[in-house]
């Protein structure tokens, strides 16, 4: 689902969903791969073998920090704003790690602004965005971001 919108517009998308991205399956090599990149090798994300054993589940799982990093890709085409040339990323008021993700689970990222405004000579968006795992009624992450757009 993708909303479509103006810069003129986007002020009364606040509050509403503006979309929810494609299921992503987390793969143990995509994990391996965070953890080269973070330099966190903790077992619970890389030990395959030890996981079977010591985990719920018997899977490796996510960095939350990888689940928090697949945000400006899954959402990067929910919403469609006519006229904006870049993007950036601002930060983030709050980010909560609510549930893991094992090895093997799809993610999607479920989008929903909150305001926005002008700001810095463009318009400044703050999105709660949940990253659901297929199956689970608890998501993985909540983040609160916010980006600014330009003309």
């Amino acid at each position: 689902m993708t909303t479509a919108t103006t810069f003129e517009e986007l002020p009364k998308l606040a509050g509403k969903e503006t979309g929810v991205s494609d299921w992503v399956e987390i793969t143990q090599d995509r994990i391996n791969q965070f953890a080269e990149a973070t330099g966190d090798h903790q077992w619970i994300h890389v030990d395959v073998e030890r996981a079977k054993k010591e985990l719920p589940g018997g899977r490796t799982i996510a960095h939350g920090y990888l689940t928090l990093s697949l945000i400006p890709w899954l959402t990067g085409n929910l919403l469609k704003i006519e006229g904006a040339t870049r993007g950036i990323n601002y930060g983030s008021n709050k980010i909560r790690f609510t549930n893991m993700v094992p090895v093997g689970s799809k993610v999607r990222a479920r989008a929903k602004l909150l305001s926005a405004e002008a700001r810095a000579g463009g318009m400044q968006l703050v999105n709660e965005v949940t990253i659901e795992i297929e199956g689970q009624d608890r998501p993985a992450c909540v983040a609160e971001t916010i980006s600014l757009i330009y003309r």
